[in-house]
């Protein structure tokens, strides 16, 4: 594991356009954060994912389209890790999560369908979890982005000593402050843990990016902002990390347009990620199985 003081900086090495699931569309396609967040995690039993649960997971989107229902979500695979898929809803409150739940459940079409599919997924998965998160918007520096033209999410999860919440407000302060002098540009969105399985104190930092590209833009800014803060201010930076942080992890994951229930509007910005063509059918006879002399 690394030091934490590095770690802390390398979750921000890629603070070249963060966000989360959209709960409302801006101008020029920008999406801000939803303000309450539902993840769904899926731990897959070794030989299990790919095509096989791609297959699974095309039965709830099939449900949900066919119900034309009003709440999308997005799909992703890990790329570092356990095997595993996340699953992001966004809601603009629990009030409106309740609403959701309920308008599902009286929905009978909707909820057999999703019952046989949870027994056929269900088959591949050691592990599901469900967790919901709350957006601090003071954590967070300029969060809206086009999130339809993203396709990979770097999602840091940080636990808060017990008793060091300020500390861990003040390590906050710093980043905020020092990335919007040295790096402008940057954008990422931070979320509170609000109910979940060993949830105190947690955060989750999200980062969105086009390209993998961006990881390796991100180490200049990471140097800009530690030249911009100065050696004193780097030492404090330091201090907080070690004194507010318990433990921490960082993973990455790619978008799967397969498994995401996405909004139209999605779909219309870029057709050939979100809908992409499905293949033909193989042909048969002869001529298929045997290939031309």
């Amino acid at each position: 594991m690394k030091k934490l003081t590095g770690l802390w900086v390398g979750v921000f090495l890629l603070l070249s356009g963060a966000s989360t699931l959209a709960a409302q569309e801006q101008a020029g396609g920008m999406t801000g954060p939803p303000k309450v967040l539902v993840i769904q995690r899926e731990v897959i039993k070794p030989g299990r994912s790919g095509s096989m649960h791609l297959k699974t997971e095309s039965a709830f989107v099939d449900a949900m389209t066919a119900a034309r229902w009003p709440t999308h979500y997005l799909g992703m695979d890990s790329l570092s890790g356990p095997s595993r898929a996340l699953f992001f809803v966004g809601y603009d409150s629990f009030a409106d999560w309740e609403k959701d739940n309920w308008a599902m459940r009286k929905n009978a079409t909707l909820s057999a369908a999703f019952d046989r599919a949870s027994i056929a997924d269900g088959d591949l998965l050691t592990e599901f979890t469900s967790a919901a998160f709350v957006y601090r918007e003071d954590m967070s520096f300029q969060a809206p982005v086009n999130i339809a033209q993203m396709r990979y999410m770097e999602i840091s999860r940080f636990v808060v000593k017990p008793g060091h919440m300020h500390d861990w407000d003040a390590l906050v302060k710093m980043y905020v402050d020092g990335y919007g002098k040295a790096v402008p540009n940057a954008h990422w969105a931070t979320y509170q843990s609000q109910y979940g399985t060993d949830n105190s104190n947690v955060f989750l930092v999200i980062i969105p990016m086009k390209s993998l590209s961006e990881v390796d833009a991100g180490l200049g800014d990471a140097a800009k902002f530690a030249g911009s803060m100065g050696e004193s201010e780097m030492r404090k930076l330091g201090e907080l990390t070690a004194a507010s942080i318990q433990a921490s992890a960082t993973n990455l994951f790619e978008f799967n347009p397969k498994m995401s229930y996405v909004p139209e509007a999605w779909v219309s910005a870029d057709p050939s990620f979100w809908k992409p063509a499905k293949s033909a059918p193989p042909k048969r006879g002869a001529a298929a199985a045997k290939p031309a002399q």
